[in-house]
């Protein structure tokens, strides 16, 4: 027993003393940290002169080397970094990715591809996005680089400096799998001078201009029921701003101001459709009868009360009471018989409907445009009223030099003011904002995911004061775009699966989203809807305004016909004026009767490589709410068929064809990711079983309910069932916000 306790004691003594001679050694490391520590250095500046704006607009900055005490300048695109002031056009090859500015750099990083220049990780820049979860170890720098001291880059919170009060990390590493912004860009463009007539965003401004729009919303809803005893049609709203913002010159980034024509065809088309009652899906006889005795009696009604012609009340008033006899009459009819009564009632009284309500519809759309613009001229002299309060003026930014550049996120000419602060905490998965009693919401992953996207984009704010700021503007301001009502909204968002994008990646060499927004993007390079928000998260802007010279992209935009027809053109142009490799994979709904102006000059396109379509039911979509939706409705099915068309150059069809072999890869991916529609409890905003297809109108493929559309071409109703995500027909789900 002796001994047993005995050799207890010692092993007890060992492990005692391995401790503190573990102990020891760990603050002698830490001592000596601190005594080759950059701020223990009386050398070590409190603040570095930034470099020029030329070459800040080329990705590099001024840094402090712990080892050498003294500065150099790091690229955050090509990761170089270098003692002397870089000279744009021979250290960096982001000024020259074509080679055709200037003779190639004798040697070092800058000859070396695009894709081989990774990101370091978040360890070797100093404080990554998630180095607050784990020990930082230090990294022995290459014998030809300056050791990086990142301290300026260091995220802090607005109110507790030096510390962020979050964990950027999410909980469900499942999160990450919605994007990959590793992959490094290979578009194109000219070199471009800041965007000067947008202001910086500001959260005082931001919830004025959410205020403003949902009075907007409210006058609109008012309207429709005064004039024409009907609800808006649902979405219709949403779909008004983007066809609006395709021709708008006006300066607010949301509220159209400056248009031409002042009538929208989108709203008056919708709201024409919705004339004298909005027709829905029907599905049993019983409400096939109703609905029909509603149209005849709602159509008598307002010719009766229109100033309409002799021979237009005589027409309608006829067949109203034809059809209401022939009603009292037959007991028996049947579903069929029903709807075939109610095509032929629309044919006949359509027209003179339309006509008594043609003034009142338009007068409902200009009204709505002229208290927008109102609106739109009231915040923008807030707003500068706020800069010039705040004695921020326009940065001196040399101007621009016509040289090649890898696309690089929109800068603005005017500087951010300081922000004021904005609270965070975190509810469950939920992280919240609050700035002056409004709350915004964002998950846990993709917080973690603008976190990221802002420390790759923004280069004004390295210490992330304004960050908490710049993500609630970001997040009202989508939130404003897609309206409150239940749904609403989250087919203008919607994207294509993961596994179709690492396709597209892979054997097109797809680096880029022409439709997109930093909440539902799978790249870090796109383009959106909003550059002043969403810039500092990697924005390249509108899409109408983004002028490639070379690259692979994607291209799946909101089912807006006039903004779909804007892209076509846009594309044409592109393609017709470079030489270099040029390429967009344009995913559209594959509506056929009527088939949209946009589908019929794609496939009549002499850049057509090739079309492959994707049958309705067969293939899904993320969803536009995938943010803060649960992880059982982040997935619904496409209730129309998508066409997938490559539109391509001579020598971007030479680098990216669509062979056989690619092609079966991107038909296997969209196959791979719909095995999982039969389990997926939500399918969508506008989900329809495939058992209701014989309900649906045989009028038209955008006319998602029972509905016939009193014009021909019906964009109204098509929400309901456009599963992609339509923002051009009534309200359905879309595919990736944007871009006008």
């Amino acid at each position: 027993m002796l001994k047993i306790f005995y050799s207890r004691s010692k092993t007890e003594e060992n492990h005692k003393s391995t401790r503190e001679h573990y102990l020891i050694s760990q603050v002698r490391s830490f001592a000596s940290y601190l005594s080759h520590s950059p701020y223990s250095n009386p050398d070590y500046p409190l603040s570095l002169s930034p470099p020029p704006d030329e070459l800040v607009q080329a990705g590099w900055s001024k840094c402090w080397s712990r080892r050498e005490n003294r500065p150099y300048y790091f690229n955050r695109f090509t990761n170089q970094s270098l003692w002397e002031v870089p000279v744009l056009g021979q250290h960096d090859v982001i000024s020259d990715p074509l080679g055709l500015n200037a003779a190639p750099a004798e040697g070092g990083d800058s000859n070396l591809g695009n894709g081989q220049r990774k990101r370091r990780s978040s360890e070797e820049q100093g404080g990554g996005p998630n180095s607050f979860k784990r020990a930082k170890v230090k990294r022995s720098p290459r014998l030809d680089e300056p050791e990086r001291c990142s301290a300026p880059t260091t995220p802090i919170s607005p109110s507790t400096p030096g510390v962020k009060p979050w964990s950027s990390a999410p909980e469900d590493k499942q999160a990450q799998i919605y994007w990959d912004l590793d992959v490094q860009t290979n578009a194109v463009i000219r070199e471009q001078a800041p965007a000067s007539h947008h202001l910086p965003p500001h959260p005082e401004i931001e919830l004025q201009r959410a205020q403003l729009v949902t009075k907007l919303r409210q006058h609109y809803h008012e309207l429709c029921h005064q004039r024409e005893g009907i609800d808006p049609p649902r979405e219709s709203f949403n779909r008004w701003l983007l066809e609006r913002k395709v021709i708008d010159k006006g300066h607010d980034p949301l509220l159209p101001s400056d248009c031409d024509p002042v009538i929208s065809p989108s709203m008056f088309r919708e709201v024409m459709n919705d004339i004298p009652i909005r027709l829905s899906r029907i599905k049993y006889k019983e409400e096939a009868r109703k609905l029909l005795f509603k149209y005849a009696e709602a159509a008598k009604k307002m010719i009766d009360s229109r100033n309409a012609s002799p021979e237009s009340r005589k027409v309608v008033k006829w067949n109203a009471e034809d059809t209401m006899n022939w009603l009292r009459r037959d007991h028996s009819a049947s579903k069929e018989d029903y709807m075939d009564r109610l095509e032929h009632l629309r044919q006949q009284c359509g027209p003179h409907v339309a006509a008594v309500a043609k003034d009142s519809v338009e007068g409902i759309c200009s009204k709505i445009y002229q208290l927008s613009a109102e609106y739109s001229r009231r915040l923008r002299q807030t707003h500068l009223s706020l800069v010039l309060s705040l004695h921020v003026s326009e940065a001196c930014a040399s101007p621009p030099q016509s040289r090649l550049v890898y696309c690089y996120p929109v800068r603005l000419a005017i500087p951010s003011p300081p922000l004021p602060r904005v609270e965070l905490h975190f509810e469950n998965d939920m992280a919240c904002l609050r700035f002056r009693g409004e709350m915004v919401k964002v998950n846990r992953g993709h917080f973690s995911k603008l976190e990221l996207l802002y420390r790759y984009s923004c280069i004004d704010d390295p210490r992330f004061d304004k960050f908490l700021s710049r993500v609630w503007c970001l997040l009202k301001r989508y939130q404003v775009m897609f309206g409150s009502g239940a749904n609403e909204g989250s087919g203008l968002q919607g994207a294509l699966p993961v596994l179709v994008f690492q396709t597209l990646n892979r054997q097109f060499g797809v680096s880029f989203e022409c439709f997109a927004s930093p909440l539902n993007c799978y790249f870090k390079q796109f383009c959106s809807a909003f550059p002043d928000t969403d810039g500092f998260f990697g924005s390249r802007g509108p899409f109408l305004s983004f002028c490639p010279v070379s690259g692979s992209f994607e291209a799946n935009p909101p089912f807006c016909e006039e903004l779909m027809d804007a892209m076509v053109t846009h594309f044409e142009d592109l393609l017709d004026q470079s030489s270099e490799p040029l390429s967009f994979i344009v995913f559209v709904p594959e509506w056929r009767d009527p088939v949209t102006p946009a589908l019929t000059r794609m496939e009549g396109s002499r850049f057509l490589r090739h079309q492959l379509s994707i049958p309705a039911y067969e293939h899904e979509y993320r969803s536009g709410s995938q943010h803060i939706c649960k992880r059982d409705e982040m997935y619904y099915r496409a209730v129309h068929g998508t066409a997938v068309l490559f539109l391509q150059n001579d020598a971007g069809f030479a680098k990216w064809a669509p062979t056989p072999e690619r092609l079966a890869e991107l038909t296997a991916a969209y196959r791979a990711s719909s095995t999982r529609i039969s389990s997926l409890s939500s399918p969508g905003p506008a989900h329809i079983s495939p058992g209701d297809r014989d309900s649906a109108p045989k009028t038209s493929d955008r006319t998602q309910s029972n509905v016939l559309s009193p014009g021909g071409h019906d964009d109204n109703n098509n929400n309901d069932n456009n599963s992609s995500g339509d923002s051009g027909s009534s309200s359905s789900p879309r595919d990736k916000v944007s871009t006008v």
